[in-house]
């Protein structure tokens, strides 16, 4: 058993930890369509996935519908792009803060090279 010091520890460790950040899509193997997105925790968006699949359930709204016809097995996680870790150690909402606006500029760009809408995807375009 750990002790309060350790837990401690190892909280601020993982706290200090760079996370894969991007862009990622799910893709439906069934018809292909696809919903693209960006996330600051890469590896947690495919867990996320991956226990939606696993307990048959669903959190993304966005495919409810084809998760219903197709099942969860259908759809797969893969990453569009990563964003490369910076020399320091994230500790402050103001590199939080930077991070997310690069990974909300490559979405941008990603939707624009996949234009993921209708018939192609399950991302909404803005207004």
């Amino acid at each position: 058993m750990l002790d309060k010091q350790k837990k401690k520890e190892l909280a601020t460790n993982y706290k200090q930890t760079f996370r894969a950040m991007g862009v990622y899509q799910i893709r439906n193997t069934q018809n292909d369509k696809i919903l693209v997105n960006g996330s600051m925790d890469l590896d947690g968006m495919k867990n996320r996935l991956e226990f939606c699949k696993q307990m048959n359930t669903n959190t993304f709204n966005e495919l409810q519908k084809d998760w219903a016809t197709f099942g969860g097995q259908s759809f797969v996680f893969e990453v569009l792009d990563r964003i490369e870790p910076r020399d320091e150690i994230i500790l402050d909402a103001a590199e939080l803060k930077s991070y997310r606006a690069e990974v909300d500029a490559l979405l941008e760009l990603w939707l624009e090279k996949l234009e993921p809408y209708e018939d192609k995807g399950y991302n909404k375009r803005k207004r």
